[in-house]
Parts: C-alpha cells; structure tokens; sequence
C-alpha cells in the first residue's frame, strides 16, 4: 500500500507552490490522477501544474473536449477530464499513448478511469474544506513518484 502524504493550501499561492514543488519531480510519461468534489481545485490545480511546466496559454477545463493539449517549455502537458465519458469511451480514446508519451498528463476525475490508469502514478485528492482551505492528499505509487514525495516532505512541503 502506498505511503500517504499531505498539503494544506490556504490560498491559491499556495497551490500555485506545491505544483511548482512536484512539476521537479515529473519525468516524461508522469501521470496524475486528480479527484475531489466539484468546486475542490482540481482545474485550478492542473492550470499551476501547466504554468510550473512552462505552459503560457491558458489552460481551461476540457470537461466537453475531453483531452487538450499544450506544449510545456519542460514538456508537453496534457489536460483530461473524464468526468462525462464512461471507462469504454475512455479505452477508444487511445488514452494510453498519452500515459505513455513524453508528456505530463493530468487526469480530473481519475477514479472513473481506474482500470485504464497506469500503475505508475500520482494519484492526488483534494479536499475542499468549510474554511475555504483545500488538502491535497498525496499517494504515490511506483518508486519514482515514492521518492519525490519523500523529497518533498524531507524539505517541509509535504506532511
């Protein structure tokens, strides 16, 4: 089971901070798994991640295009949300040549697709508070996601 780590963000600075922190981490094919209730982050989340990758366009839901793409000045970036497709539709997109790309892809509303995930992922909750405050839960699982996260928390980001 993997090891569990936490974030608390008061402000979107803060969010805008811990995307930084984990866009050092990332390597080619890395993916996140992004849920929580509506409203919790998740959009906003993915938009820091693409600007701490180098993304300058504006990154918005792709909740009726499904995939979109951008190009990083570290890596290409690919935004999903799979919150209106069932797991076959999502298995006819062809999904795994992004997992398996030289991009970092972010999945909104992961657990929809979970059987098509990779393994290997980042698979990040977030909960939205009554004070406004969101915690992202962390739960790496592969090696590689293991070790930027015990970095992170080494150095006081993560709980």
């Amino acid at each position: 089971m993997p090891n569990i780590y936490r974030f608390q963000s008061r402000t979107e600075e803060d969010t805008e901070f811990l995307a930084q922190e984990l866009s050092v981490h990332l390597f080619p094919g890395s993916v996140i798994a992004l849920d929580g209730d509506l409203g919790a982050g998740k959009t906003r989340f993915a938009q820091a991640l693409g600007k701490a990758l180098g993304v300058t366009e504006v990154i918005n839901s792709p909740t009726f295009t499904i995939i979109k793409e951008y190009e990083g000045t570290r890596f290409p970036f690919y935004h999903m949300d799979v919150y209106r497709i069932t797991p076959e539709e999502a298995d006819e997109l062809g999904l795994e040549e992004y997992f398996d790309g030289a991009g970092i892809t972010v999945v909104e509303w992961a657990t929809r697709i979970e059987p098509l995930l990779p393994e290997e992922r980042l698979s990040v909750f977030i909960e939205q508070m009554d004070t406004g405050e969101r915690v992202f839960v962390l739960r790496p699982c592969g090696g590689s996601f293991e070790r930027g996260c015990e970095i992170m928390k080494e150095n006081g980001i993560l709980l």
